[in-house]
């Protein structure tokens, strides 16, 4: 089983990035060949800072280092570091519709009314992260539910490309977590907790302080009533109740139990502490990690050679099939 995922680096990583997708980057390292990709290429596509935008891949990496990833156990990169990537994006234009990236709703939320003046690159930006699955062969895509759809592009794409071209690239499934797939802002729960548009008072982050985490979810939203149940009509209590079943390893369903003749006090004391023994590990070792940005870049050069090695062999055949470039054999000599 080999298993792909990429990361961008923008903003601080909060605790729906951590439940949704870094623990299973963690946990894919004991179930197949895992490879995971920080993104600075898909970070271009809007407006950013490129001091900004350096500092917060180190800050990313050193996250996910400290959550648990093992260099000797993964492949670790950094997108802009492997050149194949953008090549396949270009060769894969070819099997790609302008009907479908006009249908992407990523798309259409960050253009909002300001379609005509939206970059190239954000337009584009699905055909990107399909090259950056389909470079490796990769049989899974650990992804937030919010992310389907560019799943559901990338495996249209392959399974085009094999039809027109022969069988060549591997039709990816994605891997969206049971429980946690989407944490909510805790202030405005009826929204996902965000990077870049959710309120500072109701995103945690991943190196926020005890006392920060505590006063964040202390003063979460919660619903009218005193039931400690979930519902379309309690998204603020539903909100806690999946938070505290992810930090638990518990369904949502045996949290209920536990906390039935809880009040709703309660219910937020009981998740602030889980939350805060649940990020410890990763706070504790974070600042060591991130002081030390030699090191940083030793293993994302490490791991460029490797992704290159994997990702040239694709690339390799993709034009071979296309009939682009030199023919994919020794050539006779005259």
């Amino acid at each position: 089983m080999r298993i792909f995922s990429g990361i961008q680096p923008t903003g601080t990583k909060h605790l729906g990035n951590y439940i949704g997708a870094i623990t299973q980057y963690v946990a894919g390292q004991d179930r197949g060949e895992a490879i995971y990709c920080i993104v600075d290429l898909h970070a271009l596509t809007v407006a950013y800072d490129p001091a900004d935008l350096r500092a917060g891949l180190y800050d990313l990496l050193a996250v996910l280092l400290a959550a648990g990833l093992d260099p000797g156990r993964c492949v670790l990169f950094r997108q802009s570091d492997v050149r194949e990537h953008t090549e396949l994006t270009w060769l894969l234009s070819s099997v790609t519709s302008y009907g479908e990236l006009t249908r992407m709703t990523q798309f259409k939320d960050k253009a909002g009314s300001a379609r005509e003046l939206a970059t190239a690159g954000l337009f584009f930006y699905p055909v990107l992260m399909a090259s950056d699955v389909l470079a490796y062969r990769a049989q899974e895509v650990p992804v937030g539910d919010d992310q389907r759809q560019h799943v559901e592009l990338m495996r249209d794409v392959a399974q085009r490309f094999n039809a027109r071209f022969g069988d060549t690239l591997v039709v990816p499934e994605h891997r969206i977590p049971a429980v946690g797939a989407r944490i909510m802002d805790l202030q405005h729960p009826e929204n996902k907790m965000s990077t870049t548009t959710g309120s500072l008072e109701g995103t945690v982050y991943v190196t926020d302080e005890p006392a920060a985490i505590e006063k964040k979810l202390k003063r979460a939203v919660t619903d009218s009533g005193s039931e400690v149940r979930r519902g379309e009509e309690k998204p603020g209590v539903t909100n806690l109740i999946e938070i505290l079943a992810a930090v638990r390893g518990q369904t949502p369903e045996q949290v209920e139990d536990a906390m039935r003749d809880t009040r709703y006090g309660e219910l937020k004391g009981a998740v602030a502490a889980a939350v805060i023994d649940y990020l410890a590990p990763v706070r504790e070792r974070y600042s060591e990690l991130r002081a030390d940005e030699g090191n940083l870049e030793t293993i994302l050069a490490d791991g460029a050679e490797r992704a290159r090695e994997i990702a040239g062999e694709t690339l390799a055949d993709v034009r071979d099939r296309m009939g682009v470039g030199a023919p994919n054999r020794v050539l006779p000599t005259r």
